[in-house]
C-alpha cells in the first residue's frame, strides 16, 4: 500500500521522474533509515498518511469518487 502511494507522490508531481519528489522521498524517508518512527517518516514525505485507494488504484479495482 504504502509504495502505491508513494508513487501516487511522483504522479501528482512532474511524473515519475520528478527531482523535488525524489528529493523529499530521499530526506524523510531513505536518509532518515529507522532513526524515526516510520510513520511520522511518511508523514513527512507526503504530507499524510497512506491511502489505501492507491493500491486498490494499482490493482484496477474501480475507485468511487467522493459524494458517492
Amino acid at each position: 500500500m504504502i509504495t502505491a502511494d508513494a508513487f501516487g507522490a511522483f504522479v501528482e508531481g512532474k511524473g515519475p521522474y520528478d527531482k523535488e519528489v525524489g528529493k523529499r522521498l530521499v530526506n524523510h524517508i531513505f536518509s532518515v533509515g529507522n532513526t524515526i518512527d516510520p510513520a511520522e517518516a511518511y508523514r513527512k514525505f507526503r504530507g499524510r498518511d497512506p491511502k489505501v485507494e492507491a493500491l486498490m488504484k494499482k490493482r484496477g479495482f474501480p475507485i468511487p469518487s467522493k459524494g458517492n
